[in-house]
């Protein structure tokens, strides 16, 4: 059989399968330099992601003058990078062994490679994280320390093998990052500084919260910043400064079978933020805050950009702890749009499926299933808040814009014990509208089966309590 034939075989094959098994037929043979496409499913929405094929080259940090003796190996990374893009691309190695580096920053068409025994240790001096870089900040454009792992505007960017990308030595109790915490210890003053730039237009170029006194921001681990064709697969990350995984204004992106642990303050698993066409599989997280995160910017900000976070699959991946599974929001005011989360499986969250916004976000948030998830606990197993402030709530009101919530699916859920099964508090000035539950069964509730008030259109098939 000729390979035209072959081929129009199995795409029709992979419409009948289901999406973990149409990527198994799509499997062929790619030169290097061009891409493998993989068709993750046609339904609910379609979604089809690009995986780039490397050239063989590798480019090892020991051949840069990096060394596993506790020195810094920063220059050895830049130096390994350069090579790398200069030659046309391929694989930027790190052999076996403990390597003590700042930021690392990518370029065009490199593989940053962990190969097994392989340990990447951040330093947590903040002048390894300088000069300052062009970031977002909890949903707002500004220049920051830079994030440990950094690409900006880059193609075909990959972390792939088997080693570990490690934030910080020791415990977040005894980490300098953790000193920048404390509400009264200058964070409250920056939040507040960006959110009037944001409120206000101020030019992003001159944004430099970094040079703020005691701004503490802290530094992202890992940000993909406005790029495309990103893969993360097979590498341990372990505790962060901030948020873990960062995915930025960024096209077509696979994680796979990643396993990331964090549990500091405000350590999110993944953030995917003002991003279109993600598929995340096959990983472990277990975080200090919410586990896969969907966000698209802060109010004006955000408007400016207009650029909704849509097409994202999470499927077969586990989560050990976190606040949520799923939290949509609260970084919410470009838009969310096409969210698929399914074959999920959760010892703890505290919130399994959470949509939150507030009154000052705006923006659109349509189509979000989240099917055939199992979890042991929960506090809420279905939530949509419409009043969720934080730290932010004594800050002015510039603008009000009301974010419409509509079309939300939760089927063949199931969780043992909740201390609230379903909990929709929208606004009664545009209240969330389409949530519909169909064979959500929770074994036991501690504190009540639901609480609804100010939504539309809810139905409830097969919700029952054991």
């Amino acid at each position: 059989m000729n390979r035209q034939i072959v081929g129009a075989v199995l795409a029709s094959l992979s419409l009948a399968l289901s999406p973990s098994q149409a990527v198994g037929a799509e499997n062929s043979v790619v030169a290097a330099g061009g891409y493998r496409e993989i068709v993750v499913q046609e339904k609910p929405f379609p979604l089809t992601v690009r995986e780039f094929v490397y050239p063989a080259a590798r480019f090892l940090i020991t051949d840069y003058g990096a060394k596993p003796d506790g020195s810094k190996c920063t220059e050895a990374f830049r130096q390994a990078m350069a090579a790398c893009n200069a030659a046309g691309g391929g694989h930027v190695v790190v052999p076996k062994g403990r390597w003590t580096t700042g930021a690392v920053h990518f370029k065009s068409n490199c593989d940053l490679h962990l190969e097994e025994g392989a340990e990447v240790v951040f330093t947590q001096d903040p002048a390894d994280y300088l000069p300052a870089v062009l970031t977002s900040w909890e949903g707002m454009e500004c220049w920051n320390y830079s994030p440990l792992v950094y690409a900006f505007k880059c193609e075909n960017v990959a972390i792939t093998g088997k080693g570990t990308l490690r934030g910080y030595e020791g415990k977040w109790s005894d980490s300098p990052w953790k000193a920048w915490v404390p509400q009264d210890n200058g964070i409250r003053a920056s939040r507040r500084q960006l959110y009037d730039w944001g409120a206000t237009d101020f030019p992003v170029a001159e944004r430099q919260i970094w040079k703020r006194p005691n701004a503490n921001t802290r530094p992202h681990f890992v940000q993909f910043n406005r790029c495309r064709n990103v893969r993360m697969e097979g590498f341990r990350l372990r505790e962060s400064p901030f948020w873990t995984l960062h995915v930025y204004m960024t096209q077509n992106v696979i994680v796979r079978g990643i396993d990331v642990y964090a549990h500091g303050n405000n350590n999110d698993g993944i953030d995917i933020e003002m991003s279109s066409d993600v598929l995340v599989e096959k990983s472990r997280f277990d975080q200090g805050d919410d586990s896969f995160v969907i966000k698209s910017g802060r109010n004006r900000d955000a408007w400016r950009l207009a650029t909704p976070t849509r097409n994202v699959v999470v499927r077969d991946c586990h989560l050990e702890d976190a606040h949520t599974l799923l939290g949509v929001g609260s970084e919410i005011s470009g838009g969310v749009k096409n969210i698929y989360v399914h074959d999920c499986s959760a010892r703890h969250a505290h919130r399994l499926c959470y949509v939150k916004t507030n009154h000052r976000r705006g923006g659109v948030v349509e189509n979000i299933w989240f099917e055939r998830v199992k979890a042991e606990s929960a506090r809420e197993v279905v939530s949509v808040e419409t009043d969720i402030l934080y730290e932010w709530a004594k800050f002015p009101d510039y603008e009000i814009k009301l974010t419409e919530i509509k079309n939300i699916f939760v089927k063949d859920v199931t969780c043992k014990v909740a201390d609230l099964a379903v909990n929709l508090r929208g606004d009664k000035r545009l209240p969330p509208k389409g949530i519909h539950l169909e064979n959500v069964v929770v074994g036991e509730v501690r504190k009540g089966f639901c609480r609804a008030e100010n939504v539309r259109d809810v139905s409830f098939d097969g919700v029952k309590l054991k």
